[in-house]
């Protein structure tokens, strides 16, 4: 056997440094690009998985500037490097790594160990351990613009929504506006706000503190303010849909629009309210909301405020809307109206 050179050996050093970068830059693809999926048609992404939420799994890959965006039910292997926050249907939350156990289930993976088998449609929300803000944030935010020479009329009305999902809390809110000038009428304007704080505990419960705020020309509402602090439970939870109620108390504080002996009014309330979020049905989602409040400290008086809404989503973002929201009243400001409800249309974005 021929032995080494001192050139030999000094080529082979060389050839070593040479490989290093190389080496480490295949390690570094390999660490950036730790999350693969399949899909049921046989496509195949590597990347970095940010989250799944309402049945949508969103994925970064170096292949493409945006992040793709995945139906959860049309994922047949996962297999992720990431760790993430993943919450079940029953409320169960794990830290770990997930792996397909077969074609229905997966297994929720930590060092090693296995914490849990769940079927997909048991995972309903998956969140990096280390995301960015914008990964944990929502929006949507829709417009529309009426005007007509006669009378020189001119609408414009506004809905949109923001929220923020952490591990064990949440924070929502919302912000709906539509205004109307006409020559020769007055002038009609109609607003409704709402910063809702939840927090999720076990079993599907959850306790929520909320502030909404409403104004209409209608019934003579210059500005309530409702504060309110409760406890609620869903009654399911799936990455298609959620059912859930909540009741507790409220301070309603009103302002009202019409001079007279009592510009103001004070009062304790009690509430109970229920809401349906459906977002699995291709391109549409629908959300509706009901909330009654019975008056504690005004015998007989009782308010319920309802929305609802629904969006088809177009590409880019980009989405069409349909939004009802209604007031009632049984006991409302003298002169004023009983109930008042708007229907908005609106071309929007959403984050």
């Amino acid at each position: 056997m021929r032995k080494l050179r001192k050139d030999d050996i000094a080529m082979a050093k060389t050839g070593v440094w040479l490989l290093l970068p190389v080496f480490f830059a295949l390690i570094s693809e390999i660490a950036a690009q730790g999350d693969t999926l399949a899909l049921r048609n046989g496509d195949r992404i590597h990347g970095d998985i940010k989250s799944m939420d309402r049945g949508v799994l969103k994925i970064a890959t170096d292949y493409s500037k945006e992040d793709f965006k995945v139906d959860w039910d049309e994922i047949a292997f996962l297999r992720t490097t990431t760790r993430f926050i993943i919450m079940s249907k029953d409320n169960h939350r794990f830290l770990g790594n997930l792996l397909t156990r077969d074609s229905t289930r997966v297994l929720v993976m930590d060092e090693g160990d296995t914490l849990a088998t769940l079927s997909y449609q048991e995972v309903i929300f998956l969140n990096s351990l280390k995301p960015k803000f914008l990964d944990r944030l929502s929006a949507s935010i829709g417009l529309s613009y009426n005007f007509t020479r006669a009378n020189n009329l001119r609408q414009f009305n506004v809905r949109s929504t923001v929220g923020y999902r952490a591990k064990k809390w949440s924070i929502t809110g919302s912000y709906n506006d539509l205004r109307s000038f006409q020559e020769g009428s007055p002038s009609i304007r109609r607003l409704n706000a709402d910063v809702q704080v939840s927090y999720y505990l076990r079993k599907n419960w959850f306790g929520v503190a909320a502030v909404n705020w409403l104004s209409n020309t209608e019934q003579l509402i210059q500005l309530r303010t409702v504060s309110k602090v409760g406890l609620g439970k869903y009654l399911f939870r799936t990455n298609r849909a959620n059912w859930g109620f909540a009741g507790g108390i409220s301070f309603n504080n009103e302002v009202f629009a019409q001079d007279g002996t009592n510009p103001r009014n004070r009062s304790g309330e009690g509430f109970i309210g229920s809401e349906l979020n459906l977002y699995g049905m291709d391109d549409l989602q629908l959300s509706s909301q009901l909330v009654a409040y019975p008056s504690l400290t005004e015998g007989g008086r009782w308010r319920i405020d309802h929305s609802f809404d629904i969006k088809y989503d177009l590409p880019l973002n980009l989405y069409l809307g349909l939004g009802f929201t209604v007031n009632f009243d049984n006991r409302p400001r003298e002169n004023a109206s009983r109930s008042d409800y708007v229907f908005q249309t609106s071309f929007g974005w959403k984050l």
